[in-house]
């Protein structure tokens, strides 16, 4: 069996949906599944079991010889929660009684780290190991993330096989329940809908000029390979950069969904909200010569083309991964 915690989430079940695609039934989907409008992204996809994320401990030390291998991408991931207490319990404590539960059955562990872990970016993007004890997140969901990389790093007893996946800034289908922490490909989907325009936030670094700010943009299918790929390849354990190293600007992104919905870009400005003003990331940029190394040669999508798809083929249509 595979095991995939959050798998109610946007890129957990976009998972389950491409292990079945690749073949792959005898999955295990962990989570809170109180959350209604989360139900959909698990409709129609082939699993063997359901399990409540605050009874997967006591099952996996009951299953752990079915167990083949686990996907832990559950966790708590608003950047504007503040509350310590939440991360610890859920991103922090959570994680490291799975991993000690892997070490103990000898179980792989591929788990979501987060490009939040970089800050301002001010030591670059670069995914070395020992990286992760310099850096300076700039909020507790970043240091949650950080703070288990750096625990994981010090351990003297690991998984045999083990990743963390710092994600950078995924979109794609299944997001439709994030709220205000969905994609800016999905806000400005449903903006030019509402009202035949985009408001992106404004720049208050005179670095920046409006709309350019810059972030390293992934489609979610590219993200799933990738986790598919350190499945299969069990080997080079390790921290490991999850972005495309080719950043682009809002404004691209604004762009391109305007005109995978054929019409003209109609884009204006607004001021970035207070509460997150001071801990926005200007600039981010993945490097991934890491994952190259490791073997993975697949190019990723581009900016363009992974916006068409996503729009015209799940958005316009309400459609699920």
């Amino acid at each position: 069996m595979i095991v995939v915690t959050g798998a109610a989430g946007f890129i957990a079940s976009a998972l389950v949906s491409k292990l079945n695609k690749e073949g792959y039934n005898d999955i295990v989907v962990v989570d809170d599944f109180s959350r209604k409008d989360k139900v959909r992204n698990l409709e129609g996809k082939k699993f063997t079991a359901k399990v409540d994320r605050d009874e997967f401990h006591n099952w996996l030390d009951e299953n752990h010889k079915l167990t083949e291998f686990i996907f832990h991408l559950g966790a708590r991931t608003d950047t504007t929660e503040f509350d310590v207490a939440i991360f610890d319990t859920l991103n922090l404590n959570y994680t490291k009684k799975l991993w000690t539960q892997c070490v103990q059955y000898g179980l792989p562990f591929v788990y979501a780290s987060s490009a939040a872990t970089y800050g301002m970016g001010e030591l670059g993007y670069e995914d070395k190991d020992d990286l992760a004890f310099e850096l300076k997140p700039l909020n507790p969901y970043g240091d949650s993330k950080n703070d288990f990389d750096k625990w994981a790093l010090e351990q003297e007893e690991k998984p045999y096989h083990w990743v963390g996946c710092k994600f950078f800034n995924v979109f794609g289908p299944n997001e439709y329940h994030k709220g205000r922490m969905a994609s800016v490909v999905m806000h400005t989907f449903n903006q030019i809908q509402k009202t035949g325009g985009m408001k992106l936030f404004g720049s208050h670094n005179p670095d920046y000029k409006d709309g350019e700010q810059i972030r390293d943009f992934i489609y979610v299918e590219d993200v799933l390979n990738v986790l598919l790929f350190h499945m299969e390849k069990r080997d080079h354990s390790g921290l490991y950069n999850l972005g495309t190293g080719k950043s682009r600007t809002f404004y691209d992104l604004a762009a391109a969904t305007f005109t995978a919905m054929d019409l003209e870009p109609n884009i204006s400005f607004i001021p970035t909200p207070e509460d997150i003003r001071d801990t926005y990331q200007y600039f981010t940029e993945a490097t991934v010569d890491k994952l190259g190394a490791a073997g993975y040669t697949k190019p990723f999508t581009e900016l363009e083309d992974a916006i068409t798809d996503y729009v015209q083929n799940y958005l316009m249509t309400n459609s699920y991964y």
